[in-house]
């Protein structure tokens, strides 16, 4: 009888196949890295713009003479937006890092326990100067211009 001699042809296949497939296995986790990588710089940087928006949104929906004024507080500035002539204002200040907004009688003392949290922040500084209101922020800088006259009150 004749012996068959062994073909190293199938072992070269099947080396050829383990190869093809670790690099594509390869390819997937590394794709799946860079998608994550991007996707969380992409939500990072969405906050940063929707915070910043936010003061943008609220003083323009409330452009009107002495609307917008900068109070002092124990906790820090607070910005202040008039709500018209019916003594409620939305009041947005900064507590233990978190920047919160609340809707209240403009004079009333401040309720944090009661108010909406807008976003995670260490610095919050709001300055007015030739009509031109600054907003500082972790997320950044946002320039805000009144268009009213005399937008900004006391």
């Amino acid at each position: 009888m004749r012996k068959r001699e062994a073909s190293p042809l199938g072992l070269y296949t099947i080396g050829i196949a383990a190869l093809f497939l670790a690099g594509f296995f390869l390819l997937v986790v590394l794709g799946a890295r860079s998608y994550r990588d991007t996707v969380t710089g992409q939500d990072r940087n969405m906050e940063t713009r929707a915070l910043l928006a936010y003061f943008a949104a609220s003083v323009k929906g409330s452009d009107m003479p002495g609307a917008v004024a900068v109070r002092e507080t124990e906790e820090g500035p607070m910005l202040l937006i008039a709500d018209g002539d019916t003594g409620y204002a939305l009041r947005i200040y900064c507590r233990d890092g978190t920047l919160l907004e609340e809707y209240a009688q403009a004079e009333a003392p401040l309720a944090p326990e009661t108010a909406q949290v807008i976003g995670k922040t260490e610095t919050f500084s709001v300055e007015e100067g030739d009509g031109l209101w600054t907003v500082t922020t972790d997320a950044g800088r946002v320039r805000l211009h009144l268009r009213s006259e005399g937008g900004g009150g006391a």
